[in-house]
């Protein structure tokens, strides 16, 4: 059999694309890995009747409206390889399956990279986070770290002074604000430390205190971190795609590559906020283009 179309990735964005072909009667080949970046977040905010849901919740009620189509099949497992056929791809995954499918969807997102901060991954999605739009308002009033080596601390040091006029600035090492900068932050009682983070400490989960590489210990009750992000899939060399600034699957506004038959949605195009809502409502769009496109070839067009 020779699918319509198929995903690669079971995020919000895959599984809003398959919700959106299933309901086109196109046939759709799912695959996902069963290991999304949000996993270790209690939970998602952001998304309008959704507020609040656990990732495992989300998934869940995924997959009962997605897999209620009957034309829709779903493949637990990672994707091992992808190559071009005469009929358009074959994806092999690492359960031994190879299918074949006309279109392809990248949807597969980003893979993080934090830096060597002792006890980071103890707190990561419990009190320290990397959007404050996903989370700021649960970390409100608290006193706060932004941890980043990126010219964006400083963006994201104005973002959170709306949730928290306790703020500290840590470059960790690093110099990526201006003079000019530094000084609008210090302004507003936002301290910078330039040393090193070490170690963060607390317990259960929740934030207490960070301690730098000169043996300086502060108390936080939580923390934003910038994480360098990278694709989870990368095909580029198999298949040829071109790649944007960020390392994702450039794109045209409807979601096309620049190789005919390949598409990219939410961050697997690196878009931008990571949200559940934007990468669902890139799911949507890149879908509807998949559709007319096939609908267009068997018309002759």
């Amino acid at each position: 059999m020779i699918y319509d179309c198929a995903i690669v990735g079971g995020g919000p964005a895959g599984l809003n694309a398959a919700l959106v072909l299933g309901r086109a009667r196109r046939n759709v080949a799912i695959f996902d890995d069963g290991q999304p970046r949000n996993r270790v977040t209690r939970a998602s905010h952001g998304f309008i009747t959704r507020d609040g849901v656990t990732p495992a919740d989300f998934r869940r009620i995924a997959h009962e409206e997605v897999l209620k189509y009957p034309s829709v099949r779903h493949w637990q497992t990672g994707v091992t390889g992808v190559r071009k056929t005469k009929n358009g791809f074959c994806v092999l995954t690492a359960s031994g399956k190879a299918v074949e499918a006309r279109k392809l969807i990248f949807a597969s997102g980003l893979k993080e990279v934090f830096p060597n901060i002792e006890g980071l991954h103890e707190y990561y999605g419990k009190s320290v986070f990397n959007c404050p739009y996903c989370d700021g308002w649960e970390m409100r009033d608290r006193p706060l770290a932004v941890i980043s080596e990126e010219p964006s601390v400083f963006h994201m040091a104005k973002l959170l002074y709306n949730w928290s006029r306790d703020l500290i600035v840590c470059t960790n090492g690093g110099a990526p604000l201006t003079d000019e900068q530094r000084q609008r932050l210090e302004s507003r009682g936002i301290r910078v430390i330039r040393t090193q983070v070490a170690a963060f400490s607390g317990h259960d989960g929740q934030l207490e205190s960070i301690r730098f590489a000169d043996g300086s210990l502060i108390e936080r009750g939580g923390a934003f971190i910038t994480p360098k992000f990278l694709p989870k899939a990368e095909f580029k060399d198999a298949l040829g795609y071109e790649t944007n600034d960020d390392g994702g699957i450039a794109v045209d506004a409807a979601g096309r590559s620049s190789v005919k038959g390949i598409y990219a949605a939410g961050d697997a195009a690196y878009v931008r906020p990571s949200q559940l809502v934007y990468a669902a409502a890139a799911g949507s769009k890149v879908a509807i283009t998949v559709n007319m496109d096939l609908t267009d070839e068997d018309f002759g067009e």
